[in-house]
């Protein structure tokens, strides 16, 4: 049963004893300074008080290794800021493609990782040659910023164009940031079964009555 938390950082330990996956959704711009990066001024920034909460979250499952959590594009940024790493904050500045991954467009993808949970999906098919992202295997994108450097996580694809689109963390049971929406893009094995997978993740994580 998929629920939304309240965005209050101090009961994110709490939360995470309770739930059994979690899900950072999309949105806006991240603030950066806390990261020692000034924010770009052209950022759209989320509210801050929904910053403090997901990076509350973060830490929270961080002493959690079975804890499934789910990044989705914003998601996936926060989860790689958390992990050390940077963004590229206006892809426009220097991305020819940059228009290629806003408005719901399509792209296809190129797997860095053949055992990667994205992978294993796809049961080992559909992999996207270098160079013109040409294939059946598509996604969803709307997104003005991407992941420049994960961080402690590993890149799992790419776009054709060299965006990062999906990292993860190999140490965690189900640990993933993904840079599309897989929530648009139909029933495709990397959108609604990208969710599939993450729901039995959670029903496999705790088999025991929640905490009261």
């Amino acid at each position: 049963m998929p629920f939304i938390l309240p965005h209050k950082p101090e009961f994110a330990e709490a939360y995470a004893d309770r739930c059994d996956a979690i899900v950072l959704t999309g949105g806006d711009d991240p603030a950066t300074e806390g990261y020692g990066v000034p924010t770009d001024p052209r950022a759209r920034l989320i509210d801050p008080a929904r910053q403090a909460f997901e990076c509350a979250l973060l830490a929270a499952a961080a002493s959690r290794p079975d804890l499934p959590v789910l990044g989705i594009c914003l998601g996936m940024q926060l989860m790689a800021l958390d992990a050390g790493g940077r963004l590229d904050q206006y892809l426009p500045d220097h991305l020819p493609t940059a228009a290629e991954h806003q408005n719901d467009r399509r792209h296809g993808l190129i797997f860095r990782e053949a055992g990667s949970p994205l992978h294993r999906l796809l049961d080992g098919d559909g992999t996207v040659e270098a160079g013109n992202g040409n294939s059946a295997i598509t996604i969803v994108s709307s997104h003005r910023q991407a992941v420049s450097d994960p961080g402690r996580l590993r890149i799992i694809a790419m776009a054709p164009d060299g965006v990062i689109e999906a990292i993860d963390d190999p140490t965690r049971r189900f640990y993933l940031g993904v840079q599309w929406h897989p929530e648009r893009g139909g029933p495709e094995p990397l959108s609604r079964g990208l969710i599939a997978a993450l729901v039995a993740a959670a029903r496999s994580t705790n088999s025991a009555p929640p905490r009261r």
